[in-house]
């Protein structure tokens, strides 16, 4: 009876594999929280960086396993042994500059002198417009712009305005589901 089920309106972009449309329905733009889930989507983020998003997605759990599953402490501690074992799997992005990121990122959370959460939320936008459209989805706004420099201040890499601002979008500081999207509806 595949005519009697419901339609359901997603932003277009979710559609075209079934990784993006889990990520999408269950993931992408949820409100996280958390040191450990904040630095593992900061660093996702980071590697995505000019390649697509679904590479990533769908090397995440090797991610996971190769950067011990994201825990700031663990990643920060990686030394020269670590790094040529992050270069020599395959299961991974292995480009220089996003692993030796990633590392001093883990360790830039540690010197943080507020929470990882209360940092990234801080630059939430006062008000936010669900985009009628993809089209009318920004690349960077004043918010990632900022978020960005200060970040960079405190040691961060790899994080311009549009990887801020992609992170922005995945963890909910902003909500850019299109307005026709059955996740603009709040749960």
């Amino acid at each position: 009876m595949l005519g009697s089920l419901p339609l359901v309106n997603r932003c277009a972009w979710a559609e075209s594999t079934p990784d993006y449309t889990a990520y999408h329905d269950d993931e992408w733009g949820r409100p996280l929280r958390g040191e450990r889930n904040l630095f593992e989507r900061m660093s996702l983020e980071a590697f995505q960086s000019g390649l697509s998003w679904l590479t990533i997605l769908r090397k995440r759990e090797n991610f996971r396993a190769a950067f011990a599953d994201f825990e700031p402490e663990k990643v920060a501690a990686f030394g020269a042994a670590d790094r040529a074992r992050l270069m020599a799997d395959a299961g991974i992005v292995r480009n220089n500059l996003k692993v030796d990121a990633t590392i001093a990122n883990a360790r830039a959370v540690l010197e943080l002198d507020v929470p990882l959460d209360d940092l990234l939320w801080s630059f939430a936008p006062e008000t936010h417009v669900r985009p009628a459209t993809l089209a009318d989805v920004p690349a960077t706004t004043a918010e990632s712009k900022a978020m960005a420099k200060e970040l960079k201040r405190r040691g961060f890499r790899f994080v311009g305005p549009t990887t801020c601002y992609a992170l922005m979008q995945a963890v909910g500081i902003v909500d850019d589901h299109v307005a026709t999207c059955f996740r603009s509806i709040p749960d």
